[in-house]
């Protein structure tokens, strides 16, 4: 759900299993790569300048972005519900020789709490990109539990679709997903002090399936914890 994809099949147009680990594990077995291997141009714009630390990445797919923190000298958890893709994040990361400095984690999100075991007290980066989900993801809940997982002087890092490209199968969401700063808001950053240090919409051009083109908006949220 990280990486630009080398393809446009995009997950919200499969039908899901009843159970997500299904689900993903079935999205991911269809080919032998899903996404480009290239890490996200919007985290690499917002991280690229900051001091590296220790990170905690949801949902990390096959690990191009969890790769790109550890040769930047970021201690990566990465975490992700798909065995299938972990293993992938896994190799990935030995080819790249940052193997000591990711660990990978197979977790439901939805289920996941900053106090399991194999995450630590506190993250200077807690990420996630392309939340979003086909299956049932209770997405504001997981990202009130990333905002607990930051620590003091730490950076949250939000990237998510606010529209989608027309000939997609299913309809617009309703109601209609939060701008960058309405999720500020919605998560108590605002509120608790947080210093807000990017919130926009950033506008790209995807092709569809027969060559078509649209401009769709990624909201990129970043956010820094208070002493």
């Amino acid at each position: 759900m990280q990486e630009n994809p080398t393809h446009q099949h995009d997950p919200q147009e499969s039908e899901p299993p009843a159970r997500p680990h299904e689900f993903w594990d079935g999205f991911y077995r269809e080919r032998t790569q899903v996404w480009s291997g290239n890490p996200n141009a919007l985290l690499v714009r917002e991280v690229e300048g900051l001091n590296p630390g220790t990170a905690l990445e949801l949902g990390c797919g096959e690990g191009a972005d969890a790769v790109w923190l550890a040769k930047k000298g970021w201690e990566v958890t990465g975490m992700d519900i798909s065995a299938v893709a972990l293993e992938r994040a896994a190799a990935h990361a030995r080819d790249a020789g940052v193997d000591n400095l990711v660990t990978l984690l197979e977790a439901d999100l939805a289920e996941w709490s900053a106090t399991d075991p194999g995450t630590c007290p506190g993250y200077d980066l807690v990420c996630a990109q392309y939340l979003h989900s086909p299956t049932e993801l209770p997405r504001n809940a997981i990202l009130l539990r990333a905002v607990a997982a930051v620590a003091p002087r730490g950076r949250l890092l939000v990237v998510g679709h606010q529209d989608f490209p027309p000939w997609g199968r299913h309809p617009a969401p309703d109601p209609a997903l939060p701008t960058a700063g309405e999720l500020a808001e919605e998560l108590g950053l605002v509120a608790a002090g947080w210093i807000i240090e990017t919130a926009e919409a950033i506008p790209r051009t995807v092709q569809g399936p027969e060559g078509q083109e649209a401009v769709v908006h990624d909201n990129v949220l970043l956010a820094q914890r208070g002493a």
